[in-house]
């Protein structure tokens, strides 16, 4: 019996989108725009800090991302590479990036964190931010537990 499943649709114009609007979040960042920064997340986004800050909406975002901006994270980079992208539906997709923020014109170091971004597509075609979570990456403890437990390593490593 042959299972009829629908072939995988093209999502190249999307999974271009995507990028760009991670690439728009960056640029945001880059320039200490926190009102740019904001606008990359739907109105009822959430934002989960490494630190375990949540901020509610697109509004609140961008101005605390602004003061942010004007204080901590004054003239500094996020850099974003994209390693996981999936889409879910038509308008719903799950990506993952490593990076980190960096002091603008210092070199790139090692990424220390990961980011799981939520995205959908708005109802005028452009897709924005629904949700990031992001998390510290602990090598070592990450390597003890692999050598203490082998299963816990994941696949794709």
């Amino acid at each position: 019996m042959t299972s009829h499943q629908p072939a995988p649709a093209d999502r190249t114009e999307d999974t271009a989108a995507v990028r760009a609007l991670l690439q728009r979040s960056a640029a945001a960042w880059a320039d200490g725009d926190g009102a740019a920064y904001g606008a990359c997340f739907t109105a009822d986004a959430t934002d989960v800090t490494y630190a375990g800050t949540l901020y509610r909406g697109a509004t609140e975002i961008g101005c605390a991302h602004q003061a942010l901006f004007d204080s901590f994270l004054q003239h500094t980079r996020l850099d974003l590479d994209l390693i996981d992208l999936r889409f879910h539906g038509p308008d719903t997709a799950v990506a993952v990036t490593r990076g980190d923020v960096r002091k603008s014109g210092a070199k790139p170091g090692r990424p220390a964190k990961l980011a799981t971004y939520t995205l959908v597509r708005e109802a005028h075609g452009q897709w924005r931010i629904a949700a990031v979570q992001k998390t510290r990456r602990k090598p070592l403890m990450e390597a003890f537990s692999f050598r203490v437990q082998p299963a816990t390593r994941p696949a794709a490593h």
